[in-house]
């Protein structure tokens, strides 16, 4: 019974052919495309104004070289929030729940920055692993940590929107599960559990959010 829980995660395939590629390709086909005209539609209008406020929040922080970054990671945070909210939806897939895909992403980004960095401003990017005014003593071994905590920070990006997004649908499913066992033996049980499950399902949706913002943020 408890491996069943599980088989929501493994990848489905039709006709021995994996059917990921269709799950990750298909939020993309769902996007409205701009129109050339000069009044839009409310959805493509609303599309732009959430792309646009995300934009402004992301980039604040950052130097004005760091927004040649914007259309990608824009994009990278859709089609992150797509492919989770797409996974709360009865019999789908969510590939975000492969750490695999999640390093794929992390991994490449991650690597990008760091490069970039010690391209242009090398000092700057050494300088992070040595705070300023450490002892001489600890300096060794500050700058072990602080280049272990930065080459490790690609695989914490993908443990934990992998973990994150596997919990809630592990949750779920339980919460699910009970509901169906108690409804013939203990309807008001049964009822008061369903309204948890939709409580944790509205919950699921802002983490779906959340934590696209957040691997986007990180990054």
């Amino acid at each position: 019974m408890m491996t069943s829980f599980f088989d929501q995660f493994a990848s489905p395939s039709f006709l021995g052919i994996p059917l990921i590629a269709v799950a990750i390709a298909l939020p993309w086909v769902m996007f409205p495309t701009p129109s050339s005209r000069w009044v839009n539609s409310r959805l493509t209008t609303l599309q732009a104004w959430f792309i646009n406020r995300f934009t402004n929040q992301l980039l604040m922080p950052l130097n004005v070289g760091g927004h040649k970054w914007a259309l990608m990671l824009t994009s990278l945070m859709v089609f992150l929030i797509t492919i989770n909210m797409l996974g709360l939806l009865p019999y789908t897939f969510t590939p975000t729940t492969q750490l695999s895909l999640n390093m794929g992403l992390a991994v490449p980004l991650w690597l990008a920055t760091v490069i970039i960095g010690m391209r242009n401003q090398p000092t700057v990017a050494l300088g992070h692993l040595l705070p300023e005014g450490t002892p001489i003593p600890l300096i060794p071994v500050l700058i072990i940590i602080e280049t272990i905590s930065l080459l490790i920070r690609p695989l914490a990006l993908g443990v934990r929107l992998t973990a994150n997004l596997t919990a809630g649908h592990l949750l779920i499913q339980l919460i699910a599960t009970a509901v169906f066992v108690l409804l013939p033996m203990m309807p008001t049980v049964a009822i008061l559990t369903a309204a948890v499950l939709f409580l944790l399902t509205l919950l699921e949706v802002a983490v779906a959010m959340i934590q696209a913002y957040v691997f986007v943020l990180l990054l």
